[in-house]
């Protein structure tokens, strides 16, 4: 990752998670991973948050993930311009898109679909993957952990662009 990227991190108001990153996450029991990275402003709305617990009330997601993640009220305008987003997406994916658009957030989804919509709105996106690379440069986990994990995740389900980190992390 970019020294720039690194910076624009630093200076994001509010991190996004919507379900795609909270299953793969809690899937492996990292969950606490982003509350490292992001303590104070990790977050998700109550859409994305009732998708996870749809999850794990169907017993396909651990039920005990995401207790202490913030869940931020929606203002009136960002459920109207929610609502105006395509259908296609997800109400989980719709929400967290609106807060990041309206709060100048960051945007974490694995969704192609979402990541598009933030992208043409000009709000930076992160993903499983790039949490995973930013939880190695910060020693969080170390290499073999990282590629540990996304391995777990491939193996129950997750579409990964990559199936290692290693040309991640060794980028300049």
């Amino acid at each position: 990752m970019s020294r720039r990227r690194q910076r624009e991190y630093r200076m994001i108001r509010l991190v996004l998670l919507d379900n795609t990153v909270l299953t793969n996450l809690a899937l492996v029991g990292k969950d606490g991973l982003v509350m490292r990275l992001w303590p104070t402003r990790a977050c998700t709305t109550p859409a994305a948050m009732d998708e996870y617990r749809a999850g794990a009330a169907s017993g396909l997601l651990p039920a005990d993930a995401w207790t202490s993640l913030c869940v931020v009220t929606l203002t009136e305008g960002e459920t109207v311009f929610a609502a105006g987003l395509s259908p296609r997406l997800g109400a989980g994916e719709r929400t967290c898109l609106a807060v990041a658009i309206h709060r100048k957030g960051l945007f974490a989804s694995d969704d192609l679909d979402a990541r598009r919509v933030a992208q043409e709105h000009g709000v930076p996106r992160t993903g499983t993957i790039s949490i995973l690379v930013l939880c190695v440069q910060r020693g969080y986990l170390s290499r073999g952990q990282a590629n540990t994990l996304l391995g777990e995740m491939i193996a129950l389900g997750y579409r990964s662009p990559v199936i290692r980190l290693d040309s991640l992390l060794d980028e300049p």
